[in-house]
C-alpha cells in the first residue's frame, strides 16, 4: 500500500483524500521555501501526467502571456536548442504533449506510459518553464517582427509576420471568438478578462521584447506555481526532481499575482458591435445575454450555478433551451450559452443566432421573461433530480478519448489551484452531490436560484454582434496604413536593421543544433506487442461482444447494425439522419419526453456511423449504423429498453424539430470553418481518389456545409422541404432495422453476468436480418483543383496525393514518410520562416491518400511550393538514420496512445469488425519499425508525382483573383 503522506523534505505534507467515485487519492503538499503548491493524484494507471500552471495575469490585448507561452518552449539553460519542445515530440513516446493559455493561467502538460521518456520530458519542462532563454530572435519568430515583403529589398512593403500573430489572425476569424472577446470585454470592466489573453492582431504589435522579459519575471516563478501530476509515480520521487531541478535555486517571491474581482454594473448594460462578414444578411446578428456570477472557488456556488445552468440548458426538454429553439426570432441557440467556470469569477450566458438586428430588444425580452415565468412557476422535480443524476455520472466516467485521464482530472483542478480554492473539494463532488440533493426537496430552490443569480442580479451585458462586409476591409487598410507610417519614420539604418534581423533569424531557422544534448527514448524502448484485451463473445439471436474494463461503475452499450445498400439519395442523408435520430420522439412519447427520459436513466443516447475502406479495395467499404450510450449499472435494464425503443420506434413526424435541428446544425458547421479548416483542405484536396473520400468530402468537407446551409434554406422555406426529407429518413430507418445487428458493452467484469442476463431480454423480439459484408460507391479517380473562398484572414492549404491502401506493402513507408517531412523540412519552412501555426504531412492508409497541410497560414502559394520542395528535399539529400527513428516512433507513439477503459475496448471492436485483425496490426507494427530511408524516397518518387496530384485551399475572398490566374476552380458555400 503506497504511503500517502510520504513527501521530501523540502516539502510540507497538508493532506491527504481518497476519492472513491474517482478510485484516486488526492495529495497537496506545499514547497517550504517559495510557496509552490503540489497536488499529486496518486493512482495505479500507468500514464503518468505533469503539469506546471502559472497565473499569468495580462492587462493589455498585446497577447504577452500567448507570446511567452511559445517563446518559453525555444530553448532553456540545460537544453540551449532552438527548438527544444518540437524536438521531443520527436524524440519521445509521449502520450501528450501542449501548452496553453488561459485567460488567467499558463500551463505545461505532458504525459507518457514510460517512465525513462516521462523522466526525460519532465526535464525539458522544468528547465524551459523557469530556466528560459528566451531569445530575443525567437520572440521575434513566435510574436512578431517587421520584415518587407522581399527580406533584402529596403524599398519594397513592409509586413507584420509572427506565429502568434497569425494564429490569432485565425483565431479571431471565428465569430465564435469574437463573440466570446467582446461579450467578456464588456462583462469584466475592470480586471484581467476584460483583454484577449491570445492576443489581439491589432494589438500584438504594441508588444515590446522588453515587455515580455518584465512578464517572464515576474509570473515564471515557483512562489506563483503549482505543480499537479497524475499517476504511479511517487508524489516523494516527483519532489525530489522538483527540488534538485528548479525549486533549490529560488527563494519566496514577495509579490502576490492576483485578479481582483470585477467592479459591478448597478444596471444593465446594452452594447452593440460588428464581426467581418462577407455579406450583410438581415438575419445575421448574435445576441447574447450574459450575467456576471459569484467565484468560481467557492465550490457551493460553482456547483448551485452548474446545477442551475443544467436545468436550464441540459438539453431541449431543459424550460430555457426549449424556449430557445422553438423561438423563430433566430436559427439556433448561441454557441456561447451555458455556465463558463474557468475564471475566477463564472458568467452565466444565453442568445440566440441567426437574429434580425432589430429583433436583439425582442430576444432580451424573450430570455427574460421565460425566466421570470421559470421562476414563478418551477421545474418538474424529476428534470431537477435528473440533473444531478447526469452530475454523478460525468463525475464517475474515467475519461482519456481525447486528453489523458490523468490531464482531464488536472485540469479539472487547476483553474481552482491557481486561485488558492480548494482542489480536493473541487474533484470529490460526492459530498456536494449529496448535499444538492437535500437542497432540491425544497420546490422553490431552483426558482430562488434564478432569482437571486440572474433575475435580481443587474450586472447583465446584452451584446448585440452584427455582420459588417466593410469591417475587414478597413481592419486590412488600417495595417497597411500603420505599415506604411513606420516605413516613412525608418532612417537607412533602421531599414538596415530590419533586413539584417531578418536575415539572422533566417540563418538561425536554418541552423542544425546538437540534438545530442536532449533526452531520448529509442526503438529499443518501444513495447513488443500491441495490448490484447480480454472480451467474451456470445452467440445467439442478437450476437454480444463483452469487454471487462475497469470502467468506475458504467456500462456501455452499443447497437451495432450493418449498413446495408443505401440508394444515393438515401446515402447523402445518412450522417443527418444519424445525427437526428437520438433528437426525436420515439412512439407516443415526443421529443421532450424523450429528452427527460434520456437525462434520467442515462449519459444520453447518440447515433454514428462507422464506415472504412476494405483492405482489398479503397472504392469498397464496410459500414455500420451505431446507436450508443451509457448509464451507470443500476440503469443498465432502463438504458438498454431507451434503445430498442428509439431504433424500433423513433418517429418521423416532427416537422418543426427537423427544421430546429437543421439550423443547429448548419451553425455548427459553419462555425467550424476556422477551427478545421486544415482538415476540410484535406478532406477537398483528398475527394477524387476514390469513391469513399468522395462521399467523405459531400458528408463532412466543405462541400458537406454548403449541403447543410442550402438544406436548412430550403426547410425555412416550405414545409413539403422538411416532409420530404423526413421520408427519406423513413426510408433508411426500414432498411436499418431489416439488417444485421449486435451488442457491443463494456463493464467491469463483476457485473458481466448479470447485465448480460438483464439486457438480452430487452432485445428479444428486435428483427435480425441478413449480414451485409461491404457495399462500394460509385468509383471516383480524377484531380482536383479547388479554393473555397470564405471569411478568415488566413489560409488552409492541402495537397492530395493518390497512392495505395490497405495491405499493400508500401502503406508502412508511406505512413512514415508524413513524420520525416514535417520534421526534417515542412516544419521549418511553413511555421518558423513562413509563419504559420502549423503545417505537416499524413497518410490515410483507408483511402490511399498522403496530404500535406497548413494551418492558419499567412501564405498561400508559397506553401505550396514548399510542399513540393519537401518532396525534392528528400530525394536530393543524405538523410540521418536518427531522422528516420525520430519519424518511426512518432508513428508508434501515436498507434499506442492510449484512451479510456471503455474507448480502448470500443476501439479494438471496431477495427477487428472492419478486417484489421491483431495479426494485421502486429505485422503492420513491424512494418512500420523496419521501414527504410530507401523505402521513403522509392513511395516518394512512385506515388508523389504531378499526375497524382490534388490541391485544395480554405481562404479569404480577397485570393479569387490570385487563384483564378492560377487556375483554380473557386467555391463558394452559397449560391
Amino acid at each position: 500500500m503506497a504511503n500517502h503522506t510520504a513527501h521530501h523534505p523540502a516539502f510540507t505534507f497538508l493532506r491527504s483524500e481518497f476519492i472513491d467515485a474517482l478510485n484516486v487519492t488526492v495529495q497537496e503538499f506545499e514547497h517550504t521555501v517559495t510557496g509552490a503548491k503540489h497536488f499529486h493524484i496518486a493512482s495505479d494507471n500507468d500514464e503518468n501526467v505533469f503539469l506546471v500552471g502559472l497565473k499569468t495575469v495580462p492587462t493589455d490585448s498585446c497577447g504577452v502571456a500567448h507570446i511567452l507561452e511559445h517563446t518559453v518552449l525555444c530553448g532553456s539553460e540545460r537544453f540551449p536548442v532552438r527548438d527544444p519542445f518540437f524536438m521531443m515530440i520527436r524524440r519521445s513516446l509521449n502520450t501528450f504533449m501542449n501548452a496553453f493559455t488561459s485567460s488567467d493561467w499558463t500551463a505545461y502538460p505532458f504525459a507518457s506510459k514510460n517512465k525513462k521518456d516521462f523522466n526525460n520530458l519532465l526535464g525539458v519542462y522544468l528547465d524551459a518553464v523557469f530556466f528560459s532563454r528566451l531569445d530575443e530572435l525567437d520572440f521575434s519568430q513566435e510574436g512578431h517582427r517587421l520584415e518587407f515583403a522581399e527580406p533584402e529589398n529596403a524599398e519594397s512593403d513592409l509586413t507584420f509576420k509572427g506565429v502568434v500573430f497569425n494564429e490569432m489572425k485565425g483565431a479571431m476569424s471565428s465569430t465564435t471568438s469574437v463573440l466570446w472577446q467582446t461579450l467578456t470585454k464588456y462583462l469584466f470592466p475592470s480586471n484581467t478578462y476584460h483583454f484577449n489573453s491570445g492576443g489581439e492582431p491589432t494589438d500584438i504589435p504594441d508588444l515590446s521584447y522588453q515587455d515580455l522579459l518584465a512578464f517572464y519575471r515576474t509570473h515564471y516563478h515557483p512562489s506563483n506555481a503549482v505543480f499537479m501530476t497524475f499517476g504511479d509515480i511517487s508524489a516523494e520521487a516527483l519532489q525530489a526532481e522538483f527540488e534538485t531541478k528548479v525549486l533549490s535555486r529560488f527563494e519566496r517571491l514577495d509579490t502576490q499575482i492576483s485578479v481582483p474581482n470585477a467592479k459591478r454594473y448597478f444596471s444593465p448594460v446594452r452594447v452593440e458591435e460588428g464581426y467581418a462578414a462577407e455579406e450583410v444578411k438581415e438575419d445575421g446578428s448574435h445576441v447574447v445575454l450574459a450575467w456576471l456570477l459569484g467565484e468560481s472557488t467557492d465550490l457551493a456556488q460553482q456547483f448551485e450555478a452548474q446545477l442551475l445552468s443544467n436545468v436550464l440548458l441540459d438539453n431541449s426538454a431543459s424550460p430555457l433551451l426549449r424556449v430557445l429553439e422553438g423561438s423563430d426570432l433566430g436559427r439556433a441557440p448561441s454557441p456561447l450559452c451555458g455556465l463558463e467556470d474557468s475564471n475566477k469569477e463564472m458568467s452565466f450566458m444565453c442568445g440566440l443566432e441567426g437574429v434580425k438586428r432589430e429583433d436583439a430588444g425582442k430576444v432580451e425580452a424573450l430570455i427574460v421573461s421565460t425566466l421570470k415565468d421559470i421562476a414563478e412557476n418551477g421545474v418538474p422535480q424529476d428534470m431537477v433530480d435528473a440533473m444531478l443524476h447526469q452530475l454523478e455520472l460525468s463525475q464517475r466516467e474515467i475519461g482519456g478519448d481525447g486528453y489523458p485521464y490523468g490531464l482531464q482530472l488536472i485540469l479539472a483542478g487547476l483553474s481552482t489551484a491557481v486561485h488558492s480554492g480548494d482542489v480536493i473539494a473541487q474533484l470529490d463532488l460526492d459530498p456536494v452531490i449529496a448535499d444538492m440533493r437535500g437542497k432540491v426537496l425544497d420546490r422553490q430552490y431552483i426558482p430562488n436560484l434564478i432569482k437571486s443569480l440572474l433575475l435580481s442580479n443587474a450586472h447583465r451585458v446584452t451584446l448585440t454582434l452584427s455582420p459588417d462586409d466593410v469591417l475587414e476591409a478597413r481592419r486590412n487598410k488600417a495595417e497597411k496604413d500603420r505599415l506604411s507610417r513606420i516605413k516613412a519614420a525608418l532612417s537607412d539604418e533602421q531599414k538596415q536593421n530590419i533586413i539584417e534581423r531578418s536575415a539572422a533569424l533566417k540563418e538561425r531557422q536554418s541552423q542544425v543544433d546538437d540534438m545530442s544534448i536532449l533526452p531520448k527514448v529509442g526503438l529499443e524502448d518501444v513495447p513488443a506487442r500491441l495490448p490484447q484485451y480480454d472480451k467474451h463473445k456470445k452467440a445467439g439471436d442478437l450476437p454480444v461482444t463483452f469487454y471487462p474494463q475497469g470502467t468506475n461503475g458504467l456500462v456501455y452499450q452499443q447497437l451495432v447494425i450493418a449498413l446495408p445498400e443505401l440508394d444515393e439519395e438515401e446515402m447523402s442523408y445518412l450522417p443527418l439522419f444519424s445525427s437526428l435520430i437520438a433528437e426525436l420522439g420515439v412512439g407516443e412519447q415526443d421529443y421532450l419526453a424523450v429528452q427527460e427520459r434520456q437525462a434520467q436513466v442515462c449519459g444520453g443516447l447518440g447515433a454514428s456511423n462507422s464506415i472504412r475502406a476494405t483492405l482489398e479495395d479503397r472504392q469498397s467499404v464496410n459500414g455500420y449504423f451505431v446507436l450508443n450510450s451509457k448509464a451507470l449499472v443500476s440503469n443498465v435494464v432502463a438504458m438498454s429498453e431507451l434503445l430498442k425503443d428509439t431504433i424500433m420506434n423513433v418517429r418521423f413526424d416532427e416537422v418543426s424539430r427537423v427544421k430546429e435541428l437543421v439550423a443547429q446544425r448548419r451553425a455548427r458547421r459553419e462555425q467550424s470553418i476556422t477551427g478545421q479548416g486544415h482538415s476540410l483542405a484535406m478532406t477537398a484536396a483528398a475527394s477524387g481518389i476514390s469513391g469513399y473520400s468522395a462521399q467523405q468530402e459531400a458528408w463532412g468537407g466543405m462541400t458537406g456545409i454548403r449541403s447543410a446551409i442550402a438544406l436548412d434554406d430550403a426547410l425555412k422555406a416550405d414545409d413539403s422541404a422538411a416532409m420530404a426529407v423526413l421520408t427519406i429518413f423513413s426510408r433508411l430507418h426500414g432498411k436499418i432495422l431489416k439488417a444485421s445487428k449486435q451488442l457491443l458493452m463494456v463493464a467491469e467484469p463483476q457485473y458481466e453476468e448479470q447485465i448480460l442476463t438483464d439486457v438480452l431480454p430487452v432485445f428479444a423480439d428486435l428483427p435480425q436480418g441478413e449480414n451485409v459484408n461491404h457495399f462500394t460507391f460509385p468509383k471516383v479517380n480524377q484531380s482536383i483543383k479547388t479554393a473555397w473562398l470564405t471569411s478568415t484572414q488566413v489560409s488552409f492549404c492541402s495537397k492530395a496525393f493518390r497512392t495505395v491502401s490497405g495491405d499493400h506493402p508500401d502503406v508502412a513507408a508511406l505512413t512514415v514518410l508524413g513524420g520525416f517531412l514535417r520534421n526534417g523540412f515542412l516544419h521549418r519552412t511553413i511555421r518558423e520562416q513562413g509563419g504559420a501555426y502549423g503545417g505537416g504531412a499524413s497518410f490515410d492508409g483507408s483511402t490511399g491518400a498522403f496530404r500535406f497541410y497548413s494551418y492558419r497560414d499567412p501564405r498561400l502559394t508559397e506553401t505550396l511550393a514548399d510542399f513540393d520542395a519537401s518532396i525534392e528535399w528528400l530525394l536530393s539529400e543524405d538523410h540521418s538514420e536518427e531522422s528516420l527513428e525520430e519519424a518511426i516512433l512518432g508513428v508508434i507513439g501515436s498507434m499506442d496512445k492510449p484512451g479510456s477503459p471503455a474507448g480502448e475496448a470500443q476501439g479494438d471492436f471496431y477495427v477487428d469488425l472492419h478486417g484489421r485483425s491483431l495479426a494485421y496490426r502486429e505485422k503492420y507494427r513491424a512494418n512500420i519499425l523496419a521501414v527504410t530511408i530507401d523505402e521513403l524516397k522509392k513511395v516518394a518518387r512512385a506515388y508523389l508525382t504531378k499526375e497524382n496530384e490534388s490541391v485544395a485551399v480554405v481562404t479569404a475572398t480577397a485570393k479569387r483573383d490570385e487563384l483564378e490566374a492560377l487556375g483554380f476552380e473557386i467555391q463558394a458555400l452559397e449560391a
